[in-house]
C-alpha cells in the first residue's frame, strides 16, 4: 500500500484548519470536499517561501501566468495564445465571466447533470436561465438529449465539465466534436471547465475543447488549483480558441484584479516545475481507485460504481442499500464518514460522492465504517 504523495496519516491531517478536516467533529473521517490529503509539490513550497521571504506580496502580473498556461496546454497539443486569455480570480469566477461574455440576460445556460453543484448556482448568479440535460447511464454526454434541449430552448451557452465532476468520465475528441456540432447548429456558445484536466488517469486522454473542430469560439477555464491541491491560492485563466478574441475581451476585466499574486506565483511553479510530483499523484490516485474498487466489493457490494477515468472523485450509486434519497446523511450519522450528498448535483437521488485522495489507511477505514453502518441497520 505504498504511496508517493498520498501518505499523510489522520493525525497529520487533523492539524489542518481548512474546511475538509474542520467542518465535522474529530470522530468523523472526511471524504467529501475536493481537497487532497497531500503536502504541496516542492517547487510550489519553494516559491511560496521565496515570496514571503522577499516580501513579494503585492498585486499580480497577468502575462507570466497566461504564458505558463500556454506552455501547459502545449503538453496536450493545444496551441493557445496568451493574447486570447484572461486572468481571473478562480475557476468559478472564470466560468461566470465566460457565461457573461457569451450570453445575454435571460438566455439559457445548459448544464449536463449530475454535475458540480456550483454549476447550478453560477448560472443563477449571472441572471441566465438554467436548463439541465441528463448524462447517459454511463455518465457521458447525451448528444440526442442535448440536441432536443437546445432545439427547444434556443441559443445561449453550454457549460461543460471536462473531465466530468462527479462521474470522472473523460470526453473523447469525437464526443466533444459532436457536442460542438450541435452547439454550432443552434448558435450555442461553449464554456469548458477543465480544472480536472491534470488528473486524467491511465486509460484515458484529455482533449482541450479549443482543439476540436468547432471549438475555435469556445472559452475554457483552467487552473492548477485541483491538480496540485491549491484551492486556498486563488487564480485561474479563461482561454479562448482562435475565433474567441471578441468573447475574451468581454470577460469582466476586474476579475484579474482580484486574483492573488501569491497564487499566481505558486500556480506558475506548479505548471512549469510540478510535473514529477503530479506524475506521482496520478500513480497514487490510480492505486487508490483500484483499492476503492476492492473495498467496495468487500464492504459495500450492493453499491454500484463505474471507476472514473479522471479525478479523485467516485460517484456512488447507493440506491440498493435502502438509505433513501440522501445516503450521505446516514453514512455521516451512523458511520461517522462524511461524503457529499448527491442531491445538489442534480439527478443524484440515492447517490453520494466520495473523495479518495487520501492515504490507503484512511480510505480503508472509511469504507469499513460505511459497510459497518449498513450492516448495523440490517441487524
Amino acid at each position: 500500500m505504498d504511496r508517493h504523495v498520498l501518505t499523510l496519516d489522520e493525525t497529520a491531517c487533523r492539524r489542518r484548519t481548512s474546511i475538509k478536516w474542520q467542518h465535522h467533529g474529530e470522530d468523523v473521517l472526511p471524504l467529501w470536499v475536493a481537497e487532497m490529503d497531500v503536502l504541496p509539490a516542492p517547487a510550489i513550497a519553494e516559491e511560496v517561501e521565496r515570496v514571503v521571504r522577499d516580501g513579494d506580496l503585492g498585486y499580480p502580473v497577468p502575462r507570466p501566468y497566461l504564458e505558463a498556461v500556454a506552455r501547459w496546454y502545449a503538453r496536450w497539443g493545444a496551441d493557445v495564445d496568451p493574447s486570447r486569455m484572461a486572468l481571473v480570480t478562480d475557476a468559478m469566477s472564470g466560468v461566470k465571466g465566460a457565461i457573461l461574455a457569451l450570453t445575454r440576460p435571460e438566455e439559457p445556460v445548459y448544464i449536463t447533470v449530475p454535475v458540480y453543484p456550483p454549476f447550478h448556482s453560477v448560472v443563477a448568479a449571472t441572471g441566465r436561465r438554467l436548463v439541465t440535460v441528463p448524462l447517459t447511464a454511463e455518465g457521458r454526454y447525451d448528444v440526442a438529449a442535448l440536441e432536443e434541449a437546445v432545439a427547444t430552448s434556443g441559443r445561449g451557452a453550454l457549460l461543460l465539465s471536462n473531465p466530468h465532476n462527479p462521474t470522472g468520465t473523460v470526453p473523447t475528441h469525437d464526443e466533444l466534436a459532436e457536442v460542438a456540432r450541435v452547439a454550432a447548429r443552434h448558435g450555442v456558445g461553449i464554456v469548458s471547465d477543465e480544472v480536472h484536466a491534470p488528473l486524467v488517469l491511465p486509460g484515458a486522454e484529455f482533449t482541450p475543447f479549443v482543439t476540436v473542430p468547432g471549438g475555435e469560439r469556445a472559452l475554457s477555464v483552467i487552473s492548477p488549483a485541483k491538480g496540485w491541491n491549491l484551492a486556498g491560492l486563488k487564480a485561474a485563466a479563461v482561454v479562448g480558441g482562435t475565433g474567441a478574441g471578441g468573447a475574451i475581451a468581454r470577460v469582466p476585466a476586474d476579475l484579474a484584479y482580484t486574483a492573488s499574486h501569491v497564487a499566481v506565483r505558486a500556480h506558475i511553479a506548479a505548471m512549469d516545475e510540478g510535473q514529477d510530483w503530479l506524475a506521482d499523484l496520478v500513480a497514487d490516485l490510480t492505486a487508490n481507485r483500484a483499492l476503492l474498487e476492492d473495498l467496495l466489493a468487500e464492504h459495500l457490494p450492493e453499491v454500484r460504481w463505474r471507476p472514473g477515468e479522471a479525478t479523485y472523485l467516485a460517484w456512488l450509486d447507493c440506491r440498493d442499500l435502502g438509505l433513501g434519497d440522501d445516503p450521505a446523511t446516514p453514512f455521516l450519522d451512523e458511520g461517522r464518514v462524511s461524503l457529499n450528498s448527491g442531491l445538489p448535483f442534480g439527478r443524484g437521488e440515492g447517490h453520494a460522492r466520495l473523495n479518495f485522495a487520501a492515504s490507503p489507511q484512511v480510505l480503508t477505514e472509511a469504507v469499513r465504517r460505511l459497510g459497518a453502518a449498513v450492516e448495523a441497520r440490517r441487524r
